[in-house]
């Protein structure tokens, strides 16, 4: 098997990397911008590997991705690369339209492209995987899951960007042929995630001493899935899923905020005791604009219709998550150059009247 990988050196792309090649003994070619969240280091497992390459590219670059796809020849497309931040994206959002739209748009032509010069069979072997998150779905009450068919109800420019991304994905393979299948996912956690996001953030602020932010009261909810299971299911569903359909991977740990930051400082408390309890640092922050209250994903067809299920429970998936922070220093201390751990997404305030 030939994939390629977009965004393969971002969080959940380099641990599909790894995942392919380690475990599936797959020839994969990543390609990636590098941007701020983009980093080879993630990819350290597998350099040099023989069946691992890396390509520097941005999937907007058309003649790029049309070289990438006819020097390769893949039999299958993993397409990850995405601006994923929805705090960045409420002060910035021009990025997200450019990776998340018209990057996701040239991939699909460019792939339209290679699979018109492919033969019959090669072409009927080819998969394209357009990989989602299920915060297109926007806000869930106290009660009821995201399904496949929950109508789209996008909050933050993230998330719209993603929500247009998905529907050119599925126009793609209604209107062309182009075999997609695309999965949405709730939140993912695990080792090499960029410490821009809660549970990095939180670890590495409590390690240096530094506030444990808390948007609002705290009481949002995700769904957690650690990385390693998303990726699995990620293989399973661009080698099993059903052309033109949707899967959705949650991994049916429903978690409010604030007890996800208690819960990194009892292991925290435990693994590297304190003067004091690192829930002693917790701040509640100005909440977030158009913060979704509640997220939970019902993951029914996947685990039916493909048999996937979830190996890690959340306690043991953070407690190992924080073991392999702490253990692994040399990853994370070069990013807080690059970002350390300031407030992003900030709105300006409204004038005084």
């Amino acid at each position: 098997m030939r994939v390629i990988v977009t965004g393969g050196a971002g969080f959940i792309g380099s641990a599909l990397v790894r995942y392919l090649v380690a475990e599936r003994g797959y020839t994969v070619l990543t390609i990636d911008a590098l941007t701020y969240a983009g980093n080879e280091q993630s990819l350290k497992a597998v350099a040099g590997h023989g069946s691992h390459s890396f390509l520097h590219a941005d999937i907007c670059d058309a003649a790029a991705m049309e070289r990438a796809l006819a020097d390769f020849k893949p039999q299958r497309v993993m397409h990850l690369a995405a601006e994923s931040h929805v705090d960045r994206s409420i002060t910035g959002a021009r990025a997200f339209i450019d990776t998340n739209i018209i990057g996701t748009f040239t991939l699909l032509e460019a792939s339209r492209h290679y699979l018109a010069s492919l033969g019959p069979d090669e072409a009927g072997r080819f998969r394209f995987l357009h990989v989602s998150t299920d915060e297109v779905y926007g806000s869930l009450g106290e009660e009821g899951l995201f399904r496949e068919d929950t109508p789209y109800d996008p909050s933050s420019p993230y998330s719209a960007s993603k929500a247009a991304s998905d529907h050119l994905a599925k126009a793609w393979s209604a209107t062309y042929g182009l075999p997609v299948v695309v999965s949405n996912c709730s939140n993912n956690y695990g080792p090499y995630q960029f410490p821009e996001k809660l549970i990095p953030l939180t670890i590495l602020n409590a390690l240096e001493g530094r506030p444990l932010p808390i948007y609002g009261k705290g009481e949002n909810v995700r769904d957690w899935l650690h990385v390693d299971d998303h990726v699995r299911a990620l293989d399973l569903i661009a080698e099993q899923g059903q052309i033109g359909g949707t899967y959705n991977v949650g991994g049916r740990n429903e978690r409010r905020n604030i007890d996800v930051v208690h819960r990194i400082c009892d292991v925290l408390d435990a693994l590297v005791p304190a003067s004091t309890s690192y829930a002693d640092l917790i701040a509640f922050v100005r909440d977030r604009p158009g913060h979704d209250a509640r997220y939970a994903i019902d993951a029914s067809r996947l685990e039916t219709e493909l048999g996937w299920r979830a190996r890690h429970d959340f306690d043991s998936g953070i407690e190992q998550t924080v073991r392999w922070y702490l253990e692994n220093q040399w990853w994370w201390e070069p990013l807080r150059g690059t970002y350390s751990g300031q407030r992003l997404g900030l709105m300006p305030e409204a004038p005084a009247a």
